[in-house]
């Protein structure tokens, strides 16, 4: 299983996991986990994904989440997850 580390944060708005959600099903992406939460108006969610299916490579996904965040003025990044996990080790 190959994971990716999804991470999303900017001002609330209405239909931000959604359209994110909807995204990732169309690239054949499947949301192991996810966490989410809302603090004074600023909306930060997290998802371990598995990508060993996914439809375009990974690069392509990066940027079209990236492209999809500003459309929705959020912030979303991915990672492998072996990188999220080296740049995060205490």
């Amino acid at each position: 299983m190959e994971k990716a580390i999804i991470t999303t944060v900017g001002k609330d708005s209405i239909g931000i996991i959604a359209k994110e959600c909807t995204y990732l099903a169309s690239q054949n992406i499947n949301i192991l986990d996810i966490s989410q939460s809302i603090v004074d108006g600023y909306f930060h969610m997290m998802m371990i994904t598995d990508v060993s299916c996914a439809s375009a490579p990974f690069q392509t996904i990066q940027d079209e989440l990236c492209e999809l965040g500003k459309s929705m003025n959020v912030d979303i990044k991915m990672q492998h997850s072996a990188i999220f996990e080296s740049m995060h080790r205490i």
